[in-house]
């Protein structure tokens, strides 16, 4: 889903739970067994529109479980420059502490010299396949485990 098409409005602890768009975000996140999360990076970090999308769908209270626990979660990444690609640690910190989730160690990061014209440089491109056939590989692997987490230390 582009969040570009679907106004989630900012999370506030109350009034995003009753929107449709949060519904719709929440259904498809806690019904798959990975997802795939591609967001810009701006002053070295993810966007707020991602950050958005995990505190609101990731929230629990009046009887919600959060929509993010166990699944496997790659990072897809455009920047301006290659300097930020350590950028999603604390997202990634925060997605494996908070809700179990199992982070792909491979990020496809690309910045704005990883283009040629509109063609993906051979080296990154390289590296999205990768990313992504691990990811594929990972949920395939972990869809049959035996547990599953909560809120838990």
């Amino acid at each position: 889903m582009d969040l570009a098409d679907v106004a989630l409005p900012h999370f506030d602890n109350h009034g995003v739970f009753e929107d449709d768009a949060f519904a719709a975000l929440y259904g498809l996140i806690d019904d798959a067994d990975g997802i795939v999360l591609a967001f810009p990076i701006y002053n070295w970090a993810p966007s707020a529109v991602a950050k958005s999308l995990v505190e609101s769908t990731g929230a629990t209270g009046d009887g919600r479980r959060s929509a993010w626990f166990d699944k496997v979660v790659t990072f897809v990444c455009a920047a301006g420059l290659p300097h930020s690609y350590m950028a999603t640690g604390a997202l990634a910190s925060s997605l494996m502490m908070d809700f179990k989730c199992v982070v792909n160690p491979y990020v496809a990061y690309v910045s704005g010299r990883d283009w040629d014209e509109d063609m993906l440089g051979a080296d990154r491109a390289a590296r999205l396949e990768k990313t992504i056939s691990v990811h594929i590989e990972l949920a395939q692997l972990l869809s049959a485990r035996t547990y599953t987490s909560d809120w838990e230390v």
